[in-house]
Protein backbone atom coordinates (compact mmCIF):
# COMPACT_ATOMS: atom_id res chain seq x y z
CA UNK A 1 0.00 0.00 0.00
CA UNK A 2 1.44 3.43 -0.90
CA UNK A 3 2.38 5.91 1.79
CA UNK A 4 -0.24 8.35 0.51
CA UNK A 5 -3.48 6.71 1.65
CA UNK A 6 -6.25 6.39 -0.91
CA UNK A 7 -9.52 7.38 0.74
CA UNK A 8 -12.71 6.01 -0.79
CA UNK A 9 -15.45 8.57 -1.20
CA UNK A 10 -17.74 7.51 -4.07
CA UNK A 11 -18.85 3.88 -4.14
CA UNK A 12 -19.22 1.35 -6.94
CA UNK A 13 -22.62 1.99 -8.49
CA UNK A 14 -22.77 5.58 -7.23
CA UNK A 15 -20.02 7.57 -8.91
CA UNK A 16 -19.47 9.80 -11.91
CA UNK A 17 -17.99 6.85 -13.81
CA UNK A 18 -21.10 4.76 -13.17
CA UNK A 19 -23.45 7.54 -14.22
CA UNK A 20 -21.46 8.34 -17.36
CA UNK A 21 -21.26 4.69 -18.46
CA UNK A 22 -24.87 3.77 -17.66
CA UNK A 23 -26.87 2.64 -20.69
CA UNK A 24 -30.65 2.78 -21.10
CA UNK A 25 -32.36 -0.22 -22.68
CA UNK A 26 -34.59 0.94 -25.52
CA UNK A 27 -35.52 -2.54 -26.72
CA UNK A 28 -34.06 -6.04 -26.24
CA UNK A 29 -30.39 -5.75 -27.19
CA UNK A 30 -30.60 -2.02 -28.04
CA UNK A 31 -29.32 0.68 -25.68
CA UNK A 32 -29.08 4.46 -25.65
CA UNK A 33 -26.42 6.61 -24.01
CA UNK A 34 -25.19 10.19 -24.14
CA UNK A 35 -21.39 10.10 -24.38
CA UNK A 36 -20.00 12.50 -21.79
CA UNK A 37 -17.53 15.22 -22.76
CA UNK A 38 -15.86 14.61 -19.42
CA UNK A 39 -13.95 11.60 -20.78
CA UNK A 40 -12.34 13.23 -23.81
CA UNK A 41 -8.80 13.89 -25.00
CA UNK A 42 -8.94 17.01 -27.20
CA UNK A 43 -12.42 16.38 -28.72
CA UNK A 44 -12.35 12.57 -29.06
CA UNK A 45 -13.92 10.28 -26.46
CA UNK A 46 -11.40 8.02 -24.69
CA UNK A 47 -11.33 4.44 -25.94
CA UNK A 48 -11.28 2.86 -22.48
CA UNK A 49 -14.37 4.82 -21.46
CA UNK A 50 -16.12 3.61 -24.63
CA UNK A 51 -15.11 0.03 -23.89
CA UNK A 52 -16.61 0.29 -20.40
CA UNK A 53 -19.90 1.51 -21.91
CA UNK A 54 -20.07 -1.38 -24.37
CA UNK A 55 -19.05 -3.70 -21.55
CA UNK A 56 -22.06 -2.58 -19.51
CA UNK A 57 -24.44 -3.08 -22.42
CA UNK A 58 -23.16 -6.63 -22.96
CA UNK A 59 -23.44 -7.36 -19.23
CA UNK A 60 -27.14 -6.56 -19.51
CA UNK A 61 -27.63 -8.50 -22.74
CA UNK A 62 -25.79 -11.67 -21.70
CA UNK A 63 -26.67 -14.11 -18.90
CA UNK A 64 -23.23 -13.61 -17.30
CA UNK A 65 -22.25 -10.29 -15.73
CA UNK A 66 -18.45 -10.16 -15.78
CA UNK A 67 -16.25 -9.47 -18.82
CA UNK A 68 -13.50 -12.09 -19.16
CA UNK A 69 -12.15 -11.00 -22.53
CA UNK A 70 -13.25 -8.21 -24.84
CA UNK A 71 -11.75 -7.22 -28.20
CA UNK A 72 -12.61 -3.90 -29.80
CA UNK A 73 -11.97 -2.40 -33.22
CA UNK A 74 -12.16 1.39 -33.27
CA UNK A 75 -13.57 2.35 -36.66
CA UNK A 76 -14.12 6.12 -36.35
CA UNK A 77 -13.51 8.65 -33.58
CA UNK A 78 -16.43 9.02 -31.17
CA UNK A 79 -17.69 12.47 -30.18
CA UNK A 80 -19.58 13.58 -27.07
CA UNK A 81 -23.32 13.29 -27.56
CA UNK A 82 -26.05 10.73 -28.28
CA UNK A 83 -25.15 7.19 -29.29
CA UNK A 84 -26.92 3.87 -29.70
CA UNK A 85 -25.51 0.42 -28.94
CA UNK A 86 -26.76 -2.73 -30.62
CA UNK A 87 -25.84 -6.08 -29.10
CA UNK A 88 -26.14 -9.64 -30.35
CA UNK A 89 -25.89 -12.82 -28.29
CA UNK A 90 -23.57 -15.20 -30.14
CA UNK A 91 -23.58 -18.12 -27.73
CA UNK A 92 -24.57 -18.89 -24.15
CA UNK A 93 -23.05 -21.64 -22.03
CA UNK A 94 -22.87 -22.73 -18.42
CA UNK A 95 -19.62 -20.91 -17.60
CA UNK A 96 -19.15 -18.50 -20.50
CA UNK A 97 -21.37 -16.48 -22.80
CA UNK A 98 -20.25 -14.66 -25.92
CA UNK A 99 -21.75 -11.57 -27.49
CA UNK A 100 -20.94 -8.77 -29.86
CA UNK A 101 -21.85 -5.10 -29.80
CA UNK A 102 -21.46 -1.98 -31.91
CA UNK A 103 -21.78 1.68 -30.97
CA UNK A 104 -23.25 4.10 -33.51
CA UNK A 105 -23.55 7.87 -33.72
CA UNK A 106 -25.17 10.09 -36.31
CA UNK A 107 -23.80 12.38 -39.01
CA UNK A 108 -25.25 15.76 -39.96
CA UNK A 109 -27.82 14.06 -42.19
CA UNK A 110 -28.94 11.72 -39.42
CA UNK A 111 -27.25 8.65 -40.89
CA UNK A 112 -25.69 6.14 -38.50
CA UNK A 113 -21.90 5.89 -38.33
CA UNK A 114 -20.39 2.86 -36.60
CA UNK A 115 -17.74 4.00 -34.13
CA UNK A 116 -16.60 0.81 -32.43
CA UNK A 117 -17.33 -2.92 -32.70
CA UNK A 118 -16.54 -5.50 -30.00
CA UNK A 119 -16.64 -9.26 -29.47
CA UNK A 120 -16.57 -10.44 -25.86
CA UNK A 121 -16.90 -13.46 -23.59
CA UNK A 122 -18.48 -13.08 -20.15
CA UNK A 123 -18.59 -15.29 -17.07
CA UNK A 124 -18.60 -15.14 -13.27
CA UNK A 125 -15.29 -13.93 -11.83
CA UNK A 126 -16.43 -14.94 -8.37
CA UNK A 127 -16.61 -18.60 -9.40
CA UNK A 128 -12.95 -18.84 -10.48
CA UNK A 129 -10.59 -21.04 -8.39
CA UNK A 130 -7.97 -19.36 -6.19
CA UNK A 131 -5.04 -21.29 -7.72
CA UNK A 132 -2.48 -18.87 -9.24
CA UNK A 133 0.77 -19.96 -10.90
CA UNK A 134 2.64 -17.03 -12.38
CA UNK A 135 6.05 -15.58 -13.04
CA UNK A 136 4.60 -12.07 -13.39
CA UNK A 137 5.64 -9.51 -10.78
CA UNK A 138 4.11 -6.12 -9.89
CA UNK A 139 5.90 -3.12 -11.39
CA UNK A 140 8.42 -1.30 -9.21
CA UNK A 141 6.73 2.10 -8.91
CA UNK A 142 7.87 4.58 -6.23
CA UNK A 143 5.43 5.43 -3.44
CA UNK A 144 2.58 7.62 -4.57
CA UNK A 145 3.93 10.74 -2.84
CA UNK A 146 7.12 10.40 -4.91
CA UNK A 147 5.21 10.25 -8.21
CA UNK A 148 3.67 13.05 -10.24
CA UNK A 149 0.23 13.76 -11.68
CA UNK A 150 -1.24 16.24 -14.19
CA UNK A 151 -1.72 18.73 -11.37
CA UNK A 152 2.06 18.89 -10.91
CA UNK A 153 2.72 20.05 -14.47
CA UNK A 154 1.90 23.19 -16.46
CA UNK A 155 -1.73 24.11 -17.05
CA UNK A 156 -3.23 22.03 -19.89
CA UNK A 157 -4.59 23.51 -23.08
CA UNK A 158 -8.26 24.44 -22.69
CA UNK A 159 -10.45 21.42 -23.43
CA UNK A 160 -7.53 19.12 -24.17
CA UNK A 161 -7.60 16.79 -21.19
CA UNK A 162 -11.03 16.66 -19.60
CA UNK A 163 -10.49 13.00 -18.69
CA UNK A 164 -7.57 13.82 -16.38
CA UNK A 165 -9.94 15.69 -14.05
CA UNK A 166 -11.76 12.39 -13.49
CA UNK A 167 -8.69 10.27 -12.83
CA UNK A 168 -6.16 9.87 -10.07
CA UNK A 169 -2.87 9.45 -11.95
CA UNK A 170 0.53 9.43 -10.25
CA UNK A 171 3.19 8.67 -12.83
CA UNK A 172 6.53 7.00 -12.16
CA UNK A 173 9.17 9.77 -12.55
CA UNK A 174 11.36 7.41 -14.60
CA UNK A 175 8.69 7.42 -17.33
CA UNK A 176 8.16 11.20 -17.32
CA UNK A 177 11.12 12.35 -19.42
CA UNK A 178 8.73 13.35 -22.22
CA UNK A 179 7.05 15.90 -19.94
CA UNK A 180 10.43 17.57 -19.35
CA UNK A 181 11.44 17.60 -23.01
CA UNK A 182 13.85 14.69 -22.54
CA UNK A 183 12.10 11.40 -23.44
CA UNK A 184 14.11 8.31 -22.53
CA UNK A 185 13.50 6.59 -25.87
CA UNK A 186 12.04 3.61 -24.00
CA UNK A 187 8.44 2.64 -24.68
CA UNK A 188 7.40 2.53 -21.04
CA UNK A 189 4.73 4.18 -18.91
CA UNK A 190 3.92 3.33 -15.28
CA UNK A 191 1.47 4.92 -12.89
CA UNK A 192 -0.70 4.59 -9.83
CA UNK A 193 -4.29 4.75 -11.05
CA UNK A 194 -7.73 5.39 -9.63
CA UNK A 195 -10.86 7.44 -10.18
CA UNK A 196 -10.72 11.01 -8.86
CA UNK A 197 -13.84 10.61 -6.73
CA UNK A 198 -12.28 7.67 -4.87
CA UNK A 199 -14.52 4.94 -6.30
CA UNK A 200 -12.80 1.56 -6.02
CA UNK A 201 -12.05 -0.45 -9.13
CA UNK A 202 -14.30 -3.13 -10.60
CA UNK A 203 -14.11 -5.11 -13.88
CA UNK A 204 -15.64 -2.23 -15.88
CA UNK A 205 -13.25 0.43 -14.58
CA UNK A 206 -10.39 -1.96 -15.44
CA UNK A 207 -11.49 -1.57 -19.07
CA UNK A 208 -10.82 2.15 -18.63
CA UNK A 209 -7.54 1.70 -16.72
CA UNK A 210 -5.72 -0.07 -19.56
CA UNK A 211 -6.24 2.92 -21.88
CA UNK A 212 -6.04 5.92 -19.55
CA UNK A 213 -2.30 6.65 -19.18
CA UNK A 214 -0.29 8.91 -21.50
CA UNK A 215 0.77 6.87 -24.55
CA UNK A 216 4.16 5.16 -24.55
CA UNK A 217 4.84 7.00 -27.82
CA UNK A 218 5.52 10.14 -25.77
CA UNK A 219 8.43 8.49 -23.97
CA UNK A 220 9.71 7.13 -27.28
CA UNK A 221 9.97 10.75 -28.40
CA UNK A 222 6.86 11.16 -30.56
CA UNK A 223 4.11 13.75 -30.17
CA UNK A 224 0.48 14.08 -31.08
CA UNK A 225 -2.61 11.91 -31.01
CA UNK A 226 -2.10 8.13 -30.82
CA UNK A 227 -5.47 6.66 -31.90
CA UNK A 228 -6.29 3.07 -31.00
CA UNK A 229 -6.94 0.70 -33.89
CA UNK A 230 -7.64 -2.46 -31.89
CA UNK A 231 -7.71 -3.22 -28.16
CA UNK A 232 -8.09 -6.57 -26.42
CA UNK A 233 -8.50 -6.75 -22.63
CA UNK A 234 -8.43 -9.80 -20.35
CA UNK A 235 -10.00 -9.38 -16.90
CA UNK A 236 -8.37 -11.94 -14.56
CA UNK A 237 -10.12 -11.32 -11.23
CA UNK A 238 -12.05 -8.74 -9.25
CA UNK A 239 -9.67 -6.06 -7.94
CA UNK A 240 -9.23 -5.47 -4.21
CA UNK A 241 -10.12 -2.01 -2.84
CA UNK A 242 -7.43 0.62 -3.20
CA UNK A 243 -5.32 2.15 -5.97
CA UNK A 244 -4.17 0.18 -8.97
CA UNK A 245 -0.74 0.08 -10.55
CA UNK A 246 -0.62 0.15 -14.35
CA UNK A 247 2.46 -0.73 -16.38
CA UNK A 248 2.49 -0.28 -20.17
CA UNK A 249 5.31 -1.24 -22.53
CA UNK A 250 5.97 -0.96 -26.26
CA UNK A 251 8.64 -3.16 -27.85
CA UNK A 252 8.06 -2.51 -31.53
CA UNK A 253 7.16 0.55 -33.60
CA UNK A 254 7.05 -0.14 -37.33
CA UNK A 255 5.25 1.35 -40.31
CA UNK A 256 3.60 4.01 -38.19
CA UNK A 257 1.99 1.53 -35.78
CA UNK A 258 2.98 0.37 -32.30
CA UNK A 259 1.67 -2.06 -29.71
CA UNK A 260 0.99 -1.24 -26.06
CA UNK A 261 0.99 -4.14 -23.60
CA UNK A 262 -0.62 -3.23 -20.26
CA UNK A 263 -0.61 -5.04 -16.92
CA UNK A 264 -2.87 -3.85 -14.11
CA UNK A 265 -2.16 -4.83 -10.48
CA UNK A 266 -4.36 -4.31 -7.44
CA UNK A 267 -3.48 -3.45 -3.83
CA UNK A 268 -3.12 -7.16 -3.01
CA UNK A 269 -0.38 -7.56 -5.64
CA UNK A 270 -2.64 -9.54 -7.97
CA UNK A 271 -2.54 -9.19 -11.74
CA UNK A 272 -6.18 -8.22 -12.31
CA UNK A 273 -6.14 -7.20 -15.99
CA UNK A 274 -3.96 -7.47 -19.08
CA UNK A 275 -4.34 -5.88 -22.49
CA UNK A 276 -2.72 -5.35 -25.84
CA UNK A 277 -3.61 -2.61 -28.28
CA UNK A 278 -2.45 -1.62 -31.72
CA UNK A 279 -2.21 2.14 -32.18
CA UNK A 280 -1.26 4.51 -34.96
CA UNK A 281 1.42 7.18 -34.51
CA UNK A 282 2.63 10.18 -36.44
CA UNK A 283 6.29 9.89 -37.38
CA UNK A 284 6.66 13.52 -38.44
Amino acid sequence: MPEAAFVTRATIGDSEFDRDTAVTRRAPGVYDIDLSAGWTIISAVNGGYLLAILGRALADALPHADPFTISAHYLTASQPGPAVIRTDVVRTGRTLSTGQASLFQYDEEGKEIERIRVLASYGDLGSLPDDVRTTAKPPAIPPMDQCFGPEDGPAPVEGSSAITDRLMLKLDPSTLGWALGAPSGKGEMRSWFGLADGRDADPFSLLLAVDALPPTAFEIGLKGWVPTVELTVHIRCRPAPGPLRVSITTRNLAGGFLEEDADVWDSDDRLVAQSRQLARVRLS
